[in-house]
């Protein structure tokens, strides 16, 4: 997994670490035989790249785990999601198919075209989707052999105003959103993120975005796996859309640090 020619890589851990932070959409890398496929020109495919993207999340994933006490593992996407988005269902089960952005996306954040109609995405979930996701089983499998538990902590951020493609745009918009779920995300993980992040402004419950990641091997049944999503607004660390980070990457990264020492050691 830690072939650089793999779509993804797992950056290894602490041997005793439960944590795996998860960065899936921080690259904006597009195979040339991917992008043959996407009718945008370079220019609107660039601006939709800054939009989709979320920006600098694989620097500060690597930032925190350079200063936790022990360190966390990492499993990150060396694609754009519009290549594959790994975090949605692969099936009907995905309520963004609805605006075009199911594991593969045929529209834009702005609605507009992005594969033709009708296009056929099943190739593409065969050649990415899939050992992605299978790869993300066998690290949490991993840490579950190892530790006995695994906690995936998923690294992710949303812009200031919200965008067409949206479905639940219209709720709070806090400086950084904390993605549960039921069955996968016990109280305490998310109070410790409450606590780590209240110096940003304050955090809010699913929304604008709902839900956390756990490979479908697990989802729903075991509950050693627990699991989080963080939301950055990214007007608390870079410049919108698709610009650089500020200052506000650091003292994320601090804060993202203090929240997997947290939980490593519950």
């Amino acid at each position: 997994m830690n072939d650089t020619s793999a779509s993804y890589q797992l950056l290894p851990g602490a041997p005793d670490s439960p944590v795996i932070l998860h960065v899936p959409h921080s690259s904006r890398a597009i195979p040339a035989a991917v992008r043959q496929d996407i009718v945008l020109d370079d220019a609107a495919l660039e601006r939709e790249l800054d939009h989709i993207t979320d920006s600098h999340t694989a620097q500060i994933a690597a930032a925190a785990a350079a200063r936790c006490s022990t360190t966390p593992w990492r499993f990150v996407n060396r694609l754009s999601r519009l290549v594959v988005d790994p975090e949605r269902f692969p099936d009907e089960r995905e309520e963004m198919l609805s605006v075009g952005m199911g594991a593969v996306y045929t529209r834009t954040t702005h609605r507009e075209e992005l594969r033709p109609t009708g296009y056929d995405g099943r190739a593409l979930v065969a050649e990415y989707f899939e050992p992605y996701a299978a790869a993300m089983t066998d690290a949490v499998a991993e840490r579950l052999a190892a530790v006995r538990r695994a906690v995936v902590v998923d690294v992710h951020s949303y812009p200031t105003e919200p965008l067409p493609y949206e479905l639940h745009g219209d709720g709070p918009r806090p400086p950084v959103c904390l993605g549960s779920d039921g069955f996968h995300t016990p109280q305490e993980l998310r109070l410790a993120a409450e606590r780590v992040f209240a110096g940003f402004g304050g955090t809010g419950i699913n929304s604008p975005f709902a839900g956390t990641y756990v490979p479908l091997a697990y989802y729903g049944k075991d509950p050693r796996v627990s699991a989080l999503m963080i939301e950055i607004r990214r007007d608390v660390y870079m410049t919108e859309p698709g610009g650089p980070a500020g200052p506000g990457l650091d003292a994320l990264a601090g804060a993202l640090a203090e929240l997997v020492d947290a939980v490593g050691a519950a």
